[in-house]
């Protein structure tokens, strides 16, 4: 082993096989680990290697196998049957090699899973690389911390149904929730489900960075009545003193977008002035002038101002322009009458709606209809 020996000499070897302290086995270890890891190494000399790993491996101290395995954590040179030993070792010995080396195969970290218990779960979770296949086992089969980390582990693959399965589990679990919402990228469908099981803050994330499109948010806003937030809607609608109302929600960080779209969507529109007068530092009389502007302009602008998602400023002008075109007339059909307004709307409006989402709108409406005729019978 020639190129081994430039660098440890034979007195290194035997102090690795025979030293009289593990101090000592340690620190010829971790040379020697050093060596193999970064010399070009030819079969002959790489099959000793692993030899003297596997020496390593089965020393009886634990600072010893330590240093073999915090050494080589990163490392395609160990073995993959010591790695595996490693593994199955004490946690100071199998944490940083779980956690890290690229040797272990999906079947090798299926196994850890299935016997590993949870700190050895939490060490795959947070991998640099996992399948689609080991995390949908952690799904199954770990604790909710450990779900929660692999599902913040953005460098984790996971299929639609395995994120599906893991809101099924933890559905009640905020660590969960926040870690599948502040996931890159998330399928429509979990997103759109989320969207039903979280606070304002992670809901205005999710309709911000997610992909949903304006009328579909508009959709899941209103057709979530069963939120508990749903009550501040109501509350908004009969406060005496809005101008209060909305900075008391200000303050206590409760004025979200979604807030104002629900709110408008069920027109209060009194509220959604006053809303977007505190967020934007706007006297309210200059804000009602910009929302109620016949021009394209003064709505944007105040809406850019008070810090509200752009893309969600479509659904904005269908609200103030369904409360333009619509008499409230105080009758128990008056918010499904606005809210068909507002669909209406947004499939007739420049900004045309995508034929997917025109279709989805279009069969709501039909819904309603056949709600108020049934109503009527």
């Amino acid at each position: 082993m020639a190129t081994t020996r430039a660098a440890l000499t034979d007195s290194d070897i035997r102090m690795l096989v025979k030293g009289a302290t593990p101090d000592e086995r340690a620190l010829a270890a971790h040379k020697l680990c050093r060596t193999i890891d970064r010399a070009a190494l030819s079969d002959e000399e790489r099959q000793i290697a692993h030899d003297i790993l596997r020496v390593m491996a089965a020393d009886a101290a634990e600072l010893v196998r330590r240093a073999l395995a915090v050494t080589l954590k990163n490392s395609a040179a160990l073995p993959p049957d010591v790695a595996n030993r490693l593994a199955r070792d004490v946690e100071s010995v199998s944490l940083p090699i779980i956690s890290f080396s690229p040797v272990f195969t999906d079947t090798d970290l299926a196994e850890i899973v299935r016997v590993g218990g949870p700190v050895r779960q939490m060490a795959v979770a947070k991998r640099p690389k996992l399948s689609s296949r080991i995390t949908a086992m952690l799904v199954d089969q770990a604790p909710e911390d450990v779900v929660a980390a692999a599902c913040a582990n953005d460098n984790a693959r996971f299929s639609e149904v395995t994120l599906q399965k893991a809101l099924d589990r933890f559905a009640k679990s905020e660590e969960v929730l926040q870690a599948v919402a502040y996931r890159t990228a998330l399928p429509l469908s979990v997103a759109e489900r989320l969207v039903d099981m979280v606070g304002d803050q992670l809901r205005d994330h999710i309709l911000a960075n997610h992909g949903l499109s304006a009328e579909r948010t508009l959709e899941l806003i209103i057709g979530a009545k069963e939120r508990a937030t749903i009550d501040l809607v109501d509350q908004a609608g009969r406060a005496a003193d809005p101008k209060a109302f909305v900075a008391h929600l200000h303050k206590v960080d409760r004025l979200s977008p979604s807030l104002l779209l629900r709110a408008l969507a069920h027109g209060h529109m009194t509220f959604f002035e006053w809303a977007v007068a505190e967020l934007a530092g706007v006297p309210h009389h200059r804000t009602w002038l910009m929302i109620h502007d016949a021009g394209p302009l003064g709505l944007k602008a105040i809406c850019e101002r008070a810090g509200l998602p752009p893309r969600l400023y479509s659904a904005f002008r269908a609200g103030v322009d369904a409360f333009h075109s619509l008499e409230f007339d105080g009758g128990a059909q008056d918010r499904e009458r606005f809210q068909e307004r507002m669909i209406q709307r947004f499939l007739t409006s420049p900004q045309n709606a995508s034929r997917e989402d025109a279709d989805y709108l279009l069969e709501r409406m039909d819904r309603g209809a056949n709600r108020r005729r049934a109503k009527s019978a």
